[in-house]
């Protein structure tokens, strides 16, 4: 058996991390209560830095608040910014002096899982998400290969000559001109 090496991308490495984030914001009048939290806008992207790989982000969080004894209500709003480091690790021999391309993906949206009024009129909130990273680059493969090309299948019709024959008679050449005569 023959062998020939080719080059193509794989996944040299993924992993997955789960962060869960603690923010506080304070709004231009004291909350009574809160009666919402939103988070729009999610944006990111990944890059190599050295063996890790790096998650530049950004999402914007609106709370919605009641405020003088629950008669107004507003929104405030605060964009968040961070920047994640993963360890990943890598599958078997990974060239990482070849171009890769980082991959990044969302598997849990940023969503607020808790909220609270502090004493102070701030607003306490909780943000969890989770992102899937993998690392695509070159690797170069040997694969078996034959040789001889394969044979052709010979396809037979399903029709024979008595068929055709059958056909021949059956057809009514005048069919057209009866037809319209009608």
């Amino acid at each position: 058996m023959a062998y020939k090496e080719i080059v193509t991308k794989a996944v040299l490495g993924k992993g997955k991390k789960f962060f869960k984030n603690n923010y506080t914001i304070t709004p231009e009048a004291k909350p009574t209560t809160v009666l919402g939290c939103w988070i729009i806008n999610h944006n990111f992207r990944g890059f190599k830095t050295g063996n890790k790989i790096g998650v530049d982000g950004s999402y914007d969080v609106n709370i919605w608040y009641s405020y003088e004894g629950d008669s107004k209500t507003t929104v405030v709003n605060k964009k968040i910014e961070y920047n994640d480091l993963f360890n990943i690790r890598l599958k078997d021999t990974a060239d990482l002096s070849s171009d890769t391309d980082i991959i990044v993906r969302t598997l849990k949206q940023p969503n607020c899982t808790k909220v609270n009024i502090t004493e102070d009129g701030s607003i306490n909130f909780d943000i969890e998400k989770e992102l899937g990273v993998e690392m695509v680059g070159e690797k170069k493969m040997k694969i078996a290969i034959e040789e001889d090309e394969e044979p052709w299948d010979v396809i037979e019709d399903e029709v024979d000559d008595e068929v055709l024959n059958s056909i021949d008679e059956e057809v009514n050449p005048d069919y057209i001109e009866e037809n319209t005569e009608k």
